[in-house]
């Protein structure tokens, strides 16, 4: 009779890794979710340096703060 367990790839019907999947796809979310916590965080504290009269020193101050609360929320 033929084999059902196949071994070739995947469109084949060959058994695939779950739990790899999800860890990837867990990965995945978390950086993304990390990426845009940093680029909103850049924005604020470079608009508060630039337009709020902050300079170099004020934007930075307020990039950091941001970044540990968006840690603290996420």
């Amino acid at each position: 009779m033929a084999d059902n367990h196949p071994s070739g790839p995947a469109e084949t019907g060959a058994e695939m890794d779950y739990a790899e999947h999800e860890r990837t796809f867990a990965m995945f979310i978390n950086m993304s979710k990390w990426i845009v916590i940093f680029c909103v965080a850049l924005l604020i504290a470079m608009a508060f340096g630039f337009f709020a009269g902050g300079g170099l020193f004020g934007g930075t101050v307020v990039f950091i703060v941001l970044m540990i609360i968006g840690y603290f929320l996420s």
